[in-house]
């Protein structure tokens, strides 16, 4: 695996992870009973977008590390997914 394909593999995982992440313990203006004219009711009372970036950024690492050491040691290849030659097939 090259440096970039690594660092790639990271912004994908990363992004993944702020997806799973940022609903995680959202507390509404709807829920907290302060809505905030010209704002919808489900809009976040408070993101703490700082925490969440921190956490993302940990959780995605770890991932990271153990996807990398997986690809690196040569456990799991690209021969492993090749169904078609597994199974029998051929190619004219």
């Amino acid at each position: 695996m090259g440096w970039f394909s690594a660092i790639v593999l990271l912004a994908v995982i990363w992004f993944m992870t702020l997806f799973v992440v940022l609903p995680l313990r959202l507390k509404t203006q709807g829920e907290a009973g302060e809505i905030v004219p010209g704002t919808p009711g489900s809009a976040p009372e408070n993101i703490a977008l700082k925490r969440k970036f921190i956490l993302t950024s940990i959780i995605a690492v770890v991932i990271w590390v153990v996807i990398v050491a997986v690809i690196v040691t040569g456990v799991v290849t690209i021969d492993d997914f090749d169904l078609f030659t597994r199974f029998g097939g051929e190619l004219y």
